[in-house]
């Protein structure tokens, strides 16, 4: 008796559970058809550069002379707790140059974004709560260092809608999985039409093959229109049954729908070949660079969010050297600058905001001899485009490079500033569930508004 009781409460708590549209409904029976913002957006589109791993804020962004001067001595500014016991100061073993009419001071590993930085606003005063790779990589995408919650482009998706109903709204780009995996691109409790497509883009971005079955080899596309007509009435009266109201059945519903529309654009917008020799050689060759060119044609497509990951796993998490970085940096540094610059070309960059960083930093004392541990207590990450101030250096870190000390940034301040720019206030967009109302900023986070051009 005692359980049936405490289940009928349950019962009475899930029946009034439901959404809280973020804004007003969408203008056509798809989940994903456009919606109205909760006010004049200054973007309508998002890059996601994520450097999964952690690369080091005292080696690309955040110069710090201190470090050479002291290096190899451990000052009390120096002994902040981290995952692994360390040594002294490490000084970098790049230089660092100004650039641009701005004179922001960038290290050698990126020459071609350092030509690029009036119009980047470099956040030097990051942090975030734990210097683990697992919680630390489900905050930056979520919100909440415990999975599983709404990924950022979950929650863009369920407020804002897409462009392109032909297409995914919310892409990931990443070659395998990173560490966590798929749940840090997850719908979560939102309805599943909201959660991110997952591209493995390692080997080649061939139309035909980045997303497995999406040519019908054995019926025209007129009878796989009444066959998939056939699908969706049984699922609607199936649904029906249901008191209409079922996320699950719903999202199935939608995705037979978007796969059907996506045979032909699906495999337009990846076919990289359409593309200019120019323009290709300009973005290089690699899964990155693949990458980023995909994603310039995956926003001028219509695309509400991409994310391209650096790679499979966690691999700038240069624990035993930090010049393993160059590699990387030399991976990534000119396609991310031609990604800019095209952007700008086609005038794109000013509805499209760019975001660049990892899920932390990483310590300016020594691991393993010239390697650095993660650091969550303060890191550097920067934005571009999408009505954010080119040419500016915000917040600051302590002398060494550790701590953010100054205008500091959370992860849910920076949600909170991005869906502000996409024309969203963070405390609206919200979604109930089990009894409470939920949002990608928790109860947290504050929009930097001075960051704005």
């Amino acid at each position: 008796m005692g359980t049936g009781i405490g289940m009928l409460g349950l019962a009475g708590i899930l029946a009034q559970d439901g959404t809280r549209a973020a804004a007003a409904p969408p203008s056509s029976g798809s989940p994903l058809a456009p919606k109205p913002a909760h006010f004049a957006p200054r973007a309508k589109h998002i890059i996601h550069l994520f450097m999964n791993g952690g690369p080091s804020q005292v080696d690309t962004f955040d110069p710090k002379p201190a470090l050479e001067k002291h290096n190899g001595q451990r000052p009390p500014a120096a002994n902040l707790s981290t995952e692994r016991k360390t040594g002294g100061l490490l000084m970098s073993p790049f230089k660092f140059r100004k650039y641009g009419q701005s004179g922001i001071e960038v290290s050698d590993l990126f020459p071609n974004v350092g030509d690029c930085i009036d119009d980047i606003c470099v956040i030097r005063s990051m942090h975030t709560n734990i210097p683990n790779h697992e919680p630390s990589l489900l905050m930056m995408n979520s919100g909440e260092t415990q999975p599983t919650r709404p990924a950022m482009g979950s929650w863009l998706l369920y407020g804002l809608g897409t462009e392109n109903q032909n297409l995914p709204g919310y892409v990931v780009l990443c070659p395998g999985k990173p560490v966590v995996g798929p749940q840090l691109w997850s719908n979560s409790f939102l309805p599943g039409v909201f959660q991110g497509t997952h591209i493995n883009h390692s080997n080649s971005v061939d139309p035909k093959k980045v997303i497995r079955h999406i040519d019908n080899q054995y019926l025209t596309r007129g009878a796989q229109r009444q066959q998939l007509d056939l699908m969706k009435q049984m699922n609607e009266l199936h649904l029906e049954k249901r008191g209409g109201q079922d996320n699950r059945l719903e999202a199935r519903i939608e995705s037979l729908e978007m796969a059907f529309r996506m045979q032909t654009e699906a495999q337009t917008v990846f076919d990289l070949g359409k593309e200019t020799k120019a323009t290709q050689d300009a973005y290089g060759s690699g899964q990155f660079a693949r990458g980023c060119l995909s994603a310039r044609r995956l926003v001028e497509s219509g695309v509400r969010m991409v994310q391209v990951y650096y790679g499979n796993g966690q691999p700038w998490d240069d624990h035993g050297d930090i010049k393993a970085h160059a590699d990387k940096a030399k991976n990534v540094d000119q396609p991310i600058a031609a990604l800019i610059n095209d952007l700008k070309e086609r005038d794109l960059l000013k509805d499209t905001l760019i975001v660049w960083g990892g899920e932390f930093g990483r310590t300016p004392v020594a691991e393993n001899g010239n390697g650095r541990d993660h650091n969550h207590h303060g890191f550097t990450m920067w934005l571009a485009g999408g009505g954010v101030k080119g040419g500016m250096t915000y917040g600051a870190t302590d002398e060494f490079g550790f701590a953010a000390v100054d205008k500091k940034v959370h992860v849910h301040d920076l949600h909170a500033t991005i869906l502000h720019l996409m024309g969203l206030d963070h405390e609206k967009l919200t979604f109930r569930y089990s009894g409470r109302d939920f949002r990608l900023t928790d109860v947290h986070g504050r929009v930097v508004r001075d960051l704005f051009a």
